[in-house]
Order: C-alpha cells, then structure tokens, then sequence
C-alpha cells in the first residue's frame, strides 16, 4: 500500500468515527446540532480527500474538472441556500426532495462504471450484483422521493391514488426488475439491460409511493431515507470506496431502525403502509365523516385566558396544524409568559405528529423551546392525569380515544392521553377528521372546548388575552 492510500484510508478512519458519533448525538434534540455539524466535518473530510487523491493520481481530464467544480458550486450552493431559506414547516419535503438527489446521484454512479467497461465485457458477480442492486434501489428512491416531496408540499394529492390494473402493472415491473438482474449479472454488458433496470425501478418507486396517503408520510420518508442509504453503500461497493460504503450502511441501518420505531408508533406494519390506502389526504374539508354531527362546547380565547392564568400545569401538544401556521414563535410566548408566572409548562410530542420523524422537536427548538420540556410519548401520558389543562394545537389523530377500541382505522395505535386531563382546550379551524377519516370523539367529551380560530392568529389572542389576567 501507498503512502498516499494509507493516508487517505486513515482520512477515511476518522471520517467514519465521525458519522458514527454524529449519528449517536442525533439521538437527542440536545446534541442534534452537534451530531449534524460532526457528520458534515467527516463528509468534507472525505471529499476532500478524494479530489486530492484525483490531483495527485492526474485521474481527471480538464473537461471532467470543469463538470467537478460546476456540480459542486451548484450543489453547494443550492443546498446551503435552499437549508437557510426554507421555512420550517417545509422541512420533511425538502429531506425527501434530498433523498432523491442521494438516491439519483448514487445510481448515476453504477450506471457510469458498468457502461465504463464498454459493451461486450465479461463482469464478475462481486462487481454486477453491487451495480444492479445499486442502480434498482437508486432509482426506487428517486422517483419514490420525488412523489413523497409532491405530497408532502401539496403538488401530489395527499390521497391514496391508485388505478386499475395496478397490481397487475406492479406484477409486470416486478418480473422486468428481476429479468434486469439476470440480464446484468449473467450476460456481456449491454447499455439496454442497464437502461430497463433503471426505467423500471423508476416505474416502481412511483407505483410503491403513489398509492400511501398522507398519515403515511412520516414511515415513507424514512424508509426512503434508508433507501438512500443503502444505493450509497452499494455504490461504495461499486468504485471501491470504504467511506460511501461506511456512511450508506450507517444511514441505511438508522433509517431501518427509525421506519420501524415509526411504524410501531402507528400501530402498523411496514407492509401495510406499502400496500397503501390508508388515510384519506391533504383536505381542508375532511372526509364524509366529518359531516357527521358532533355535540362541541364552543370557548374563546378570553375563556382560554382565564383558564390558563389559573392553572398550575399546562400541557401543550402541537399537530401539523401548528406548523402548517407557522405559529411555533406564538405557542413559545404563550409558554414563557405562563412558566414566568409560575405555572409548569411542557410539550406532549407524539412521534408522528408533523410530516417527518421528529419535525414537531424541529419546530420547537428552532424558537429555543427548552428541551427539558419535550416530554415524548411515554413520558408525557403518565402526566396528563396531574394537568390542569392541555392546550392542543392542530393536533387530531395522535389524541384520538378511539384508539384505545377495536375495529377501526386507527385500533391499537398509541396516543397522547390528552383525555385524562382536568381540561382541555383544542385549537382548530373546523371539525374536519385526521388523516385516518374518523371523527375524534375527544372534542365532544364533557371537559374539552372548541376554540375554532386558525392557530397562528388564535395563539395570538390567546396570548394577549393571558397577559390581561396574568397582570391582574
């Protein structure tokens, strides 16, 4: 081994501990930052590293080093202004839309090197199972991605779409995916059998993604995610690079890891979620569930004042309906403005409540929420007995009772006890059901009031009332 090859694979040494600790400090909404900033130093270190290895080994043609420097300038730059410029509630499509990119750029990589060693070249298994693999679990990713980034922002319809016909066509897609390998591992190279792996796996990331709904979406970004990982590592496998390979399998175990703990928390198999049809989409008017009639007790914010003046713990639990607002900045004064008088405040997070793993915690701490305060699923049910009143923001499905029955959409699934409080105050724009099309039995019960108000503007008056009582 080289001097310049023991070097780099100690870069690579370093860089990897550094993946692997930043993936540990990403456990915590505490450490998060640090564990980000920690695997973007081990990213750059390896980058790096390669292109000094590519100047060094006179690898790299002039027109090769002006398409480097443009992708890289163009990434760079899209990437560091798209993070800084998007807001917050914008977050879980642009982690998808990222995905993608990872997923694409990892396939790019195995179709280059398999048409590299030109038509008609013999491949071994450890060189074409890596590529094929690589270039199936690529494209499902980007095009699966790119249908999840749709939904997510509204573009796609969050419903389950679906045609007829359709199993069949995954049937069909399926057994060209399988011809594709058989095709790519067992004959001479040919641009064709590289072409159909990839226009199928791109046909199949738009079947497997089309047909899940929107409460779905939060499992489909992480198993996504993991999918990115894994076309990385495969690719790591493809050009011999120990750092790809390292950092694909870390993200692809973690993101296994999180599908699964996500899929729990629904009550649901990842099986089912891929068979699709659950839930029933983006719509501001709900299903035809929401039409049914339901006995709500009506407040205002000056009642809501009165009441949280008065408590002494206050538990807040936010729902997409708080980001979709943009009134974390709002939910955070009302909560330093209580805990300056005295009063105990926390936030109840369910772990699908949002668009993504953990963009509630996001949201939150993006206006200096104490993190000592996030109280997560089985930390904050124990308290709902002892609080005074729960204020619930936007929030349905993850403080539906039915739950706790059998024989509907959401049966078994884990959720916020908000019930269990002394009070409790929901703040939404109208009576419209979740993403599982049921009525919430919670906003007729004998100790919940309805505060119809959009959330952002009804913090605000909640806010302004609060201040009044508090200085009486």
């Amino acid at each position: 081994m080289s001097a310049l090859q023991t070097v780099s694979s100690l870069i690579y040494l370093v860089s990897a501990v550094c993946y692997v600790l930043g993936v540990h400090l990403m456990r915590s909404p505490k450490t998060a930052r640090k564990g980000n900033g920690l695997s973007a130093v081990g990213m750059f270190l390896a980058v790096i590293t390669i292109i000094v290895n590519v100047i060094i080994e006179k690898r790299i043609t002039p027109t090769g080093w002006i398409v480097l420097i443009l992708g890289l300038a163009f990434g760079i730059g899209y990437g560091v202004i798209k993070a800084r410029k998007v807001p917050m509630t914008d977050v879980p499509q642009l982690v998808s839309l990222f995905n993608a990119v990872g997923g694409g750029a990892a396939a790019v990589i195995g179709i280059f090197d398999y048409l590299l060693k030109g038509d008609g070249a013999s491949l071994n298994l450890a060189f074409s199972l890596p590529v094929w693999l690589d270039v199936i679990i690529g494209g499902i990713t980007f095009s699966g991605s790119l249908i999840a980034t749709g939904k997510l922002s509204g573009h796609v319809p969050g419903k389950p779409i679906t045609f007829p016909g359709a199993r069949l066509v995954n049937i069909v897609v399926v057994i060209a995916i399988l011809a594709s390998a058989w095709l790519m591992m067992g004959m001479e190279t040919n641009v064709w059998y590289v072409v159909l792996a990839l226009a199928m796996s791109l046909i199949f990331g738009l079947l497997m993604t089309l047909p899940i709904g929107g409460a779905d979406m939060p499992v489909v970004v992480s198993l996504l995610n993991a999918f990115t990982g894994l076309a990385v590592a495969f690719a790591g496998f493809v050009i011999n690079n120990q750092v790809l390979i390292i950092a694909g399998a870390l993200v692809g175990a973690s993101g296994t890891i999180l599908t699964l703990q996500m899929a729990e928390a629904m009550n649901r198999s990842v099986a089912n979620i891929l068979a699709g049809g659950f839930g029933t989409g983006d719509s501001d008017s709900g299903s035809a569930a929401a039409d049914v009639p339901v006995d709500v007790k009506e407040t205002s914010a000056d009642d809501i004042g009165l009441q949280l003046a008065y408590a002494h713990s206050v538990m807040i639990v936010p729902g997409y309906g708080l980001a979709a607002a943009q009134a974390q900045h709002e939910v955070a004064e009302l909560a330093k403005l209580l805990g300056d008088a005295g009063i105990n405040v926390n936030y109840a997070i369910h772990p699908v409540a949002g668009r993504m793993p953990g963009h509630m915690n996001v949201l939150l701490a993006d206006v200096n929420v104490p993190y000592d305060q996030m109280k997560q699923l089985d930390d904050a049910n124990p308290m709902f007995e002892s609080t005074d009143v729960s204020l619930v923001i936007g929030a349905n499905d993850v403080t539906n009772p039915l739950a706790r029955e059998k024989g509907n959409e959401i049966s078994g699934m884990p959720i916020l006890d908000v019930d269990k409080s002394k009070s409790v105050v929901v703040i939404k724009r109208s009576m419209s059901t979740g993403y599982a099309g049921i009525q919430n039995p919670l906003f007729s019960a004998d100790n919940t009031q309805m505060f119809f108000s959009d959330a952002k503007k009804g913090l605000q008056d909640i806010v302004a009332s609060t201040k009044q009582y508090l200085d009486d």
